[in-house]
């Protein structure tokens, strides 16, 4: 009796020990988990998550089936660790083309398991305990958190808008950085700042001036830029993504984050990579080779050859770089139209996959919560995907607990989908306004 006496007693004594590492307090929220299960359960048409749900080219499917069923078996097997030799090759050649310097493929280069992982990489090599990041706000929801897993401190900085005072449509330009407002979020503690451009959620492309002033404050205050440019492909209306490692100053402190899913439509396929000086890379490396250590080498395969396809047609009409941002135009100004006749307020974005629009002309159709402290953007999506079929994100979302209910009367929505998807969206929002009017 003694003996399994002891035994229960030790048992609840290790069960009541806590488990969670303290690093994980505070971030065990997502939107995406809830929102992801809401659109599965009542949306007839998606328009939240960044994904497209149209097909990745021929081409690089091709390639995959090529490296698939060639005659290569040790496509397989792994690869080398920090990138297949033929990917960080062409990437490197890409890439001297874009910045205008010489870069080699087995330092200045790595492929990761999609930009998320190389995002994980940049925090957890760069941040150390007590570090201060700055964060421009509206912001990809996984920095904060990725932030503070790394021991340091988010330090956020909003886009301001200022609408057009001639009655146009706002467009994401018109969300703008403060420059004393900025400058002054630098301090001896700030050890990098985070640049998303073009940004997800408003699909704004930061003007020269705009990097220039970044640059400036990163130069003279000694400071890192994590440069998230996975959407440096998709810019609109004849505006130029502009590459703030090629500033003066910048090469040294940046680390650029690039994603096959978004260059190619293939989200699922999870090969995203970094560029930077090796002196950065090298501890990058570092947490690569102790957490995933490798990425699937048949991939990596295809889109090395998705890559070398691009390089030969670099700047010509047929190039995928050239024909998909175009077609995403089209599909852009469609739901522009769709929202805008509707009565929602859409910010034009420049570049992304994704489209802001103001809600709050909306007010009356979502009834309150009594005792609800969520914000109303967050009840209009909720209510919209349950009681219209249609799924969006709200934009609060994309802002820090102390910032969020600034912003509260927007939605995103993602674009990039089959005019079928549109077309549907575009009835759903049709059929509101009939009742809206009768």
């Amino acid at each position: 009796v003694k003996a399994s006496n002891s035994l229960s007693f030790s048992l609840q004594a290790k069960m009541s020990r806590p488990v969670q590492a303290r690093r994980l307090e505070g971030i065990d929220k997502n939107i995406w988990v809830e929102f992801v299960k809401l659109a599965a359960t009542y949306s007839k048409v998606n328009l939240g998550q960044g994904f497209p749900d149209f097909p990745a080219p021929d081409f690089l499917t091709e390639a995959f089936m090529r490296a698939l069923s060639g005659g290569n078996h040790m496509l397989h097997q792994y690869t080398r660790a920090f990138g297949h030799p033929p990917l960080v090759k062409v990437l490197a050649q890409f890439f001297e083309k874009l910045l205008g310097r010489d870069l080699d493929p087995m330092t200045n280069v790595m492929v990761t398991v999609g930009a998320y992982q190389a995002l994980f990489c940049c925090f957890q090599a760069l941040v150390d305990e007590g570090d201060e990041v700055i964060i421009i706000e509206p912001f990809f929801d996984c920095y904060e958190p990725m932030v503070k897993m790394a021991g340091g401190t988010p330090v956020f900085v909003p886009l301001r808008p200022n609408p057009p005072k001639d009655g146009k449509l706002m467009s994401s330009a018109d969300w703008q950085l403060d420059p004393g407002e900025l400058a002054s979020k630098f301090s001896e503690r700030t050890k990098a700042i985070v640049l998303n451009s073009p940004n997800n959620p408003l699909g704004k492309v930061f003007s020269r001036g705009e990097l220039g002033l970044i640059a400036e404050l990163c130069v003279k205050h000694d400071v890192l830029c994590i440069s998230d440019e996975v959407y440096e492909w998709l810019v609109y209306d004849g505006k130029q993504h502009i590459r703030i490692a090629s500033l003066d100053g910048m090469w040294d402190r940046t680390v650029i984050v690039g994603s096959a899913g978004k260059t190619f439509s293939a989200t699922g396929w999870k090969v995203g990579w970094v560029v930077g000086p090796d002196r950065l890379l090298q501890h990058l490396r570092t947490v690569h080779q102790n957490s995933v250590y490798h990425c699937a080498t048949i991939a990596q395969e295809a889109v090395a050859q998705g890559f070398q396809r691009e390089l030969m047609l670099y700047g010509k009409p047929e190039s995928y770089f050239v024909q998909l941002p175009k077609e995403l135009q089209q599909k852009r100004d469609w739901l522009v139209q769709s929202l805008d006749g509707m009565g929602m307020k859409p910010i034009v974005p420049e570049g992304t996959y994704f489209l802001v629009a103001d809600i709050s002309q909306f007010k009356s159709d979502v009834p309150d919560v009594p005792n609800s402290d969520e914000p109303y953007d967050c009840r209009f999506a909720k209510w919209m995907v349950k009681n219209k079929g249609l799924a969006a994100i709200p934009l609060s979302a994309f802002y820090s607990e102390a910032h969020k209910n600034n912003y509260t009367n927007f939605i995103r929505f993602c674009f990039a989908k089959e005019e079928a998807t549109l077309k549907a969206a575009n009835d759903i929002l049709q059929k509101w306004k009939q009742e809206k009017t009768s």
